[in-house]
């Protein structure tokens, strides 16, 4: 009956999450410690684990698109997969009540920053065109996207959260990347930081495998009708809610 209830509930949450467009690790860490009593470090690396399905998906889609661009992907990707694996075993050394707190608190600068970058969305030109991601190969290209990734997986890999924001944020202020490419991007860019943090949850024992199947289960069926809903809602609508779902989740952890 437990099983049944998490993907239900998972089922649930995916209609939401697919509705935004929002990874919602932040969600399911709090439904699962909240709701079912799982151990949040547990939940960490659960929710941080299943977000690799689901951004795998995606982002094939956004590379068919041509709403991807490959190489700084793969340049902070790969910087952000070695910061989740060093981080997610700091984890371990944080008790669970304020392991909790720091992650809501996270949360709340998640829906902040989804907010900062819905401002900048609404202040850029229309058809701007990509300017420092293709024609920066010097120094301050690869400081930049290597800061990214390392900063934003170590934040993935400490509190399990999917840090979207904080990645797009990055792309679209520190490397001049439009918005179109930076959505797209950055699901390319949390593949490996799932993986690695999922990995590195794993190696200090924090995973739960049937868990994770249950939790991918109902959050990937949920995400696919929910994502349907998306261009049948008024725009009002979609970004309240990726600016409130986060701070949702953040403040059921809370209490």
């Amino acid at each position: 009956m437990l099983m049944i209830n998490i993907v239900l509930v998972m089922f649930l949450l995916g209609l939401l999450l697919g509705f935004v467009g929002a990874g919602g690790s932040g969600f399911i860490i709090s439904i699962l410690t909240v709701a079912f009593g799982y151990p949040i470090h547990v939940a960490l690396g659960t929710a941080l684990a299943a977000m690799f399905f689901s951004s795998l998906s995606g982002s094939i889609s956004h590379y068919r698109e041509g709403n991807a661009m490959l190489k700084t992907g793969v340049i902070v990707g790969l910087a952000g997969a070695t910061g989740a694996w060093v981080s997610s075993g700091w984890s371990s050394y944080i008790p669970e009540d304020r392991l909790g707190m720091l992650t809501s608190f996270m949360l709340f600068a998640s829906g902040l920053a989804l907010w900062l970058r819905l401002i900048l969305v609404s202040r850029r030109p229309a058809g701007s065109e990509i300017q420092t991601v293709i024609l920066g190969k010097g120094l301050r290209y690869w400081v930049y996207a290597l800061l990214i990734g390392v900063v934003t997986g170590m934040l993935s890999g400490l509190f399990g959260i999917g840090s979207t924001p904080f990645i797009q944020l990055g792309l679209m202020l520190l490397l001049n990347m439009p918005m179109r490419y930076a959505a797209g991007t950055t699901m390319l860019v949390i593949i490996p930081i799932a993986l690695a943090g999922g990995a590195g949850y794993m190696r200090i024992g924090y995973l739960d495998l049937q868990l994770l199947l249950l939790v991918v289960i109902g959050t990937m069926s949920g995400s696919y009708v929910g994502a349907k809903f998306t261009k049948r809602m008024p725009a009002l609508w979609l970004k309240v809610g990726m600016v409130v779902t986060p701070m949702i989740g953040a403040t059921i952890l809370w209490l």
